[in-house]
């Protein structure tokens, strides 16, 4: 069977897999090097560490987003607390002041 033609793609490290499939994580907070991604895009989504492709995405929303902003919501989205959330992105990009919140939701998984 061949997969759905994807947009681009979009890389997640192997911590975040089973919440993305399990439908437990639904937005991923990314910085601006990241923020060309719309509405509607259909992305095939790997792993950071491995390049290895375990599911396609649709993005549903995407918006710029202070780091100060991030609230319980946000943390509830990401399948972890909102002290886990923010030392997470602070983690991965440093200090940070704006993000891009990009939603989705599961399209295909293998």
């Amino acid at each position: 069977m061949s997969r759905i033609s994807c947009d681009a793609k979009i890389t997640f490290f192997e911590r975040f897999e089973a919440d993305i499939l399990s439908g437990a994580k639904t937005i991923t907070l990314r910085d601006e090097s990241e923020s060309h991604f719309r509405v509607g895009d259909r992305l095939s989504v790997s792993t950071f560490e491995t390049d290895r492709h375990f599911c396609d995405i649709q993005v549903v929303r995407v918006e710029e987003l202070a780091f100060d902003a991030l609230n319980q919501r946000h943390a509830a989205q990401e399948n972890m607390t909102l002290a886990q959330l923010k030392a997470v992105i602070t983690e991965i990009y440093g200090e940070i002041k704006t993000l891009y919140l990009i939603e989705f939701q599961l399209v295909n998984s293998q």
